[in-house]
Order: C-alpha cells, then structure tokens, then sequence
C-alpha cells in the first residue's frame, strides 16, 4: 500500500467507526422510543435491559452503515480539501478518481459485510429481539402499592392501603379483599399497619400485619339425608390477631418466555434462502388452487361438455401432470409383488351397451320442446351461486397468497438493496466533499442528514408502492439507490471538472451567461 492510499484511508476509518456508532446510537433510540410505555415499570432486570438493547443494535445495523459511510467520507474529503492536501494531491499527477480506489475497496468490503450481517446476523437478532419484546408486553407491570388506591394485580386479592412511610417501609389502614375462593367479598382483613417483603429471590411476595381483624362469611349448613341436599345457613367470624403473615404467589410478575418458533415465520427473521423457499411455497399453493378454479366447470355442472371451454394456462398444466403423477407414484404396485387371479374366479359380467347418440338425441330434442320446470330453474340458480361463490372464494384466496409471496419478494430484494446502499452513499459523499471542501461536523452532517433523508423517503415510497402493486418489485425497492447512484455520478462529473457548486460565485457567472444570451437574441 502506497502512503497515499494509507494516509487517506487513515483519515477515513476514524471517521467512520465514530460516526457509525453514533449513528447507530441514535436509530436505537428512536427504535426503542416505540416501545418505551411497554418496558417501562416492569421491574425487568439489567440483562434484560442489555439483551434488547444488544438485539436491536444489530437489528438496526444495515442502516446505520450507509449514513455512517455517506457521513464519514463526506468529512474526509471535505477535510481534505479544506486543508488543501486534496489540490496537493491533484498537483502530484493522481486524479480525483485515483484518490477514491483506497476508499472504495474499504467501502465495497463494507458493502459485502453489510450483506452478510442483513442475510444472517439480523435475522436472528430480529427474532431474538421481537420474541423478547413480546413477552416483555404480556408481563405485568411491578408491584406498586399507592396510597388511597387498591391494588389489584395480584390473581384474587385487592390490597389498599391509606398511608406508605417511605423511610421505614411502614404501611397504615391496610385492607385486603381476597377474592380467590371465588365467593364474593366474603372474606376481609383489616389492620392497623404492616410491612411487606419478597423471599425466596423474589418469587413470593410477605405481607405483615399488625394489630387487626379478619372478618369471614360463609354457608355453614346441615345435611338432609332424605334428600341428599344440604340446608344452607349463613355464618360470620371474626378473628383478631395482634400478627399475621400472608404470604402471596408473585410467578404471574415474572418473565415467561415464549417458544421462538411462533415468531420464526414473519419476513423480518427469514434470510434469503428461506425466503426463496418460503416463496416457492406460496408458488405451490397458488398453482393448487388455480387448479381447483379451472376445474370448477368440471365438478360444480352435471351438464358439463368434455370440450373444455376455458383454455388451461401451460404452468397450471404441467403443475398438474407433476401432481397427479407424484400421487400416482405413491399409490404405484410394486413389480416385485405377483399378483394373480384366484383359480375359481367369478366370470365377468359383460358390458352394458346403450345407445347413447339415440338417446342425447332423444333428450336434446326434449329440452328444446319443453319448457323448463321452475325445480330446474330453482337448481340451476342455486347451482350458479355456488359456483360464482366458489370462484370468488378462489380468487380472494389468490390474492392473498399473491400478496404474501409479493412481501416475500420485497423484503428478499431489501436485503440486498439496503447493502448495495452504501456505494451509493460514499459516490455522493467522497465527491460532495471534494466540491464543498468544509470539514468537521457542520455543513457534513447537514448534507448528509438531507441525503439520507431522500434515501429514506425513497425507500419507503417504493416499497409501498411494491406492495400496492403500483410498481414492480425490482422498481419499487432499487428506486432509491437508482435515484442515488444518478446523483452519484452527477457530483462525481463536477468534482473531476473541479466545479464549484456551493459558490456563489458559480450561480453568478452562470446567470451572467444567460443574462448575456437573452439581451442578444432581444
């Protein structure tokens, strides 16, 4: 390596490691903003905590990438060029282009690891994270006892309590509904004060009390032998204790995790093998089920022709012949078995022969001179319903078996679309860089916050736009890095012509130009 190659790429890996984990940094935020009402207040622990922020880090990587490169190489050649060592360089006889090769082979070793982490680290991350995320939302949130309010998410029990002494974990005018028998309020405990404490790592929660009354109500009643039921009669205790401990069950508080294959079928933990396989699914349902619209005719009409009168498609035809003949296989005798007749065998009955023209003929005619009965017309109706409801059923199922292999496709395309991203971000940076020549964190950043914020828009209008079918797949998900490639190749053209874009001084010259061919033509 050259040291010219090695004091640019120097200059351009800081940056970037810097940039790339702030920016990362900040997607995590804002990834994590969306769930903050669901983590809150439910006691979860640091690893936890550690684990989803872990998870979504790397979920969030593909993204951060292509800013973090369009960021860091517009801070390097800006830099370079506001110190000059970028004319220096130039004045040396190496192109702009030249001074590019060092950054771009690092960029495109980027692009290749961008792909790699999409393909196979975020998939698992995003199943990791969502999985974790899910079951974080079905905990319940931590025991809080506030003063003058009941407490009602331990299973069967209310709890209010009037007074809390925060300093000595004190609790006064405590009462206690206890709903687990499932009775009513019959059973009631009040007391005078207490405290409360969790044991055996926190898995039961030890309540107390001091200085107070259990009132219990029930049936207490006597048996009836001659008829085998119990006369109810109503009782009432009232017990008083100076101390009591009631110990309840806190497992419901605790964080039950959930089986990671409910969550393996969603596009966003599939990589692209699987997605190609998961579309070759859908194709396969798709196919059965056309199958099953064109052979409508066939099973719904008793006066069905043998002339097909819709002409198959040639895939649902070979997809057929494959069908049946995999079925066939199945149900194939095996040459190795000798199958004979018995010796004493029935003899077979001979065939029936009809004349069936005479007869076609026969009830052709008849149709034609009767009219039909209002039973046939009722049937044919019903019979006409139930076809169209058959064949409307088939083509909403379509539908939407298009539309799941259609999300299938988009995110496959995402994939590789979201790594191929970060050329484009460094063609637009390295040579705006060189054309602004302003280094640091001010016009950089500002420009590139505008970049990026085009790629997104983009982004997301094509894959909407994918989805509704209003553009292809290849169109609507490479619309971005397209639009962005162009823009790419327009600043690098102005860079090698040195032109100077952000100057005033270039606006005025240009205006002075068509200033001068008006008044000529005028």
């Amino acid at each position: 390596m050259k040291k010219i190659d090695k004091l640019i790429l120097t200059s351009f890996l800081g940056p970037f490691v810097l940039t790339f984990l702030v920016v990362v940094f900040i997607l995590l935020n804002i990834h994590m903003l969306k769930y903050f009402d669901d983590i809150i207040g439910k006691d979860l622990g640091w690893d936890v905590i550690g684990q989803l922020l872990f998870y979504f880090a790397i979920f969030n990587t593909p993204v951060a990438l292509p800013l973090a490169v369009l960021l860091s190489s517009l801070i390097t050649f800006g830099n370079l060029g506001e110190h000059f060592e970028l004319t220096a360089i130039k004045s040396l006889g190496i192109s702009l282009l030249r001074s590019l090769v060092p950054i771009f082979g690092f960029v495109v070793l980027i692009t290749i690891g961008a792909f790699m982490v999409g393909n196979y680290l975020v998939p698992k991350a995003a199943l990791e994270a969502y999985s974790l995320l899910w079951d974080i939302k079905q905990k319940k949130p931590a025991l809080d006892l506030r003063q003058g309010v009941f407490y009602n998410s331990i299973p069967g029990i209310s709890i209010k309590v009037n007074y809390k002494i925060p300093e000595t974990g004190l609790l006064k005018g405590i009462i206690i509904y206890d709903h687990r028998g499932r009775s009513g309020n019959k059973e009631v405990i009040v007391a005078d004060s207490g405290r409360m404490f969790t044991i055996l790592n926190d898995t039961y929660l030890t309540l107390e009390l001091f200085q107070g009354y259990k009132y219990t109500e029930g049936t207490a009643g006597s048996q009836n032998y001659s008829s085998g039921s119990r006369k109810g009669e109503e009782s009432y205790q009232k017990l008083q204790f100076g101390k009591s401990q009631i110990v309840f069950d806190l497992s419901s508080f605790g964080l039950n995790r959930t089986d990671k294959k409910w969550f393996q079928s969603n596009r966003l933990m599939r990589n692209m093998d699987q997605l190609e396989a998961d579309m070759d699914s859908v194709d396969y349902t798709i196919r059965t089920e056309l199958i099953s619209v064109y052979s409508a005719p066939k099973n719904m009409f008793t006066y069905y022709s043998n002339k097909d009168r819709v002409a198959w498609p040639e895939e649902i035809k070979i997809h057929k012949f494959k069908r049946d003949s995999t079925a066939f296989a199945k149900n194939d005798v095996d040459p190795a078995v000798i199958t004979t007749r018995p010796l004493l065998a029935e003899p077979e009955k001979p065939a029936i022969v009809i004349n069936y023209t005479e007869r076609h003929q026969h009830q052709s005619d008849s149709v034609f001179q009767n009219p039909y009965s209002e039973s046939e017309t009722a049937s044919a109706l019903a019979q006409a319903r139930t076809v169209k409801a058959q064949l409307l059923t088939n083509n909403a199922n379509i539908r939407s078996y298009e539309n799941e292999k259609r999300i299938f496709y988009i995110q496959w395309h995402k994939i590789m679309a979201q790594a191929i991203a970060c050329i484009a971000m460094f063609l637009i940076g390295a040579p705006l860089g060189a054309i602004i020549k302003k280094g640091g964190l001010g016009v950089p950043v500002l420009m590139s916050i505008l970049f990026f914020i085009l790629f997104y828009v983009l982004s997301l209008m094509g894959e909407k736009w994918a989805k509704q079918s209003v553009l292809s797949v290849e169109i609507g998900m490479w619309l971005a890095n397209a639009t962005l490639f162009t823009i790419g190749f327009i600043f690098l053209r102005q860079a090698r012509a040195d032109a100077r874009l952000f100057d005033s001084d270039f606006y005025s010259v240009i205006w002075d130009r068509l200033a001068r061919r008006f008044s000529k033509k005028s």
